[in-house]
């Protein structure tokens, strides 16, 4: 009986150990407040582009970027610690994946419009029928013309990444649709089965 409580203890105390790490280490920092170097610099001309950051990038990471990173996490959903930590880099990974596919597929149209696109993204990912995450999404096969003809690594522009925030903050012009297309250059019959909802610039949007 003593050894089964001895070996009881030690897998709780195993448990409680692993599952504080990996708490403490899901929001260990990275960039925070006094250090400075190429990546500080690389995240405030990121959050430069979003509209967090209105001044021409340091490489220092002071209050100024503390305050634009809370902002930031605030309205992606990540808690709001004013650092850097493996949430907030995953999160900016995928605000880059979106900010990318928008530019790619949206960027001669009006702002409305690369916001539609972006919210399609995040209604795929809310979505049973889609894959539940955004690198799934964007990278299911044939579904976006940017990544298939290669306007996905195009360096995304601040309008792109903005677009990418306002649909993360609530706004979808798109009205809920999975779908979207140009009538003039699609290929594919099969999309014009779908239910149309509405059309912005050159794009139908449907579900």
């Amino acid at each position: 009986m003593k050894t089964i409580k001895v070996l009881l203890f030690s897998l709780a105390t195993i448990f409680f150990l692993t599952f504080s790490y990996s708490a403490v280490s899901a929001h260990a920092p990275d960039l925070h407040e006094g250090v400075s170097g190429s990546e500080v610099t690389e995240l405030q001309a990121k959050l430069q582009k979003l509209g967090y950051f209105h001044l021409a990038p340091t490489g220092y990471y002071g209050s100024i970027t503390k305050d634009a990173v809370v902002q930031f996490q605030r309205d992606f959903g990540v808690k709001a610690t004013g650092f850097t930590g493996p949430l907030t880099r995953e999160k900016m990974k995928q605000v880059d994946m979106m900010a990318r596919t928008v530019h790619g597929e949206a960027r001669g149209e009006i702002f409305e419009g690369k916001v539609a696109v972006a919210a399609v993204i995040m209604n795929r990912v809310q979505s049973r029928v889609f894959p539940s995450s955004t690198y799934g999404v964007i990278f299911q096969r044939n579904a976006f013309t940017a990544v298939n003809d290669g306007q996905y690594w195009l360096t995304p522009n601040a309008s792109a990444y903005r677009a990418v925030r306002e649909a993360a903050k609530g706004w979808d012009p798109s009205s809920g649709a999975t779908y979207y297309y140009n009538p003039v250059t699609a290929t594919d019959q099969w999309i014009f089965t779908r239910s149309t909802i509405k059309k912005i610039g050159k794009h139908v949007f449907a579900r």
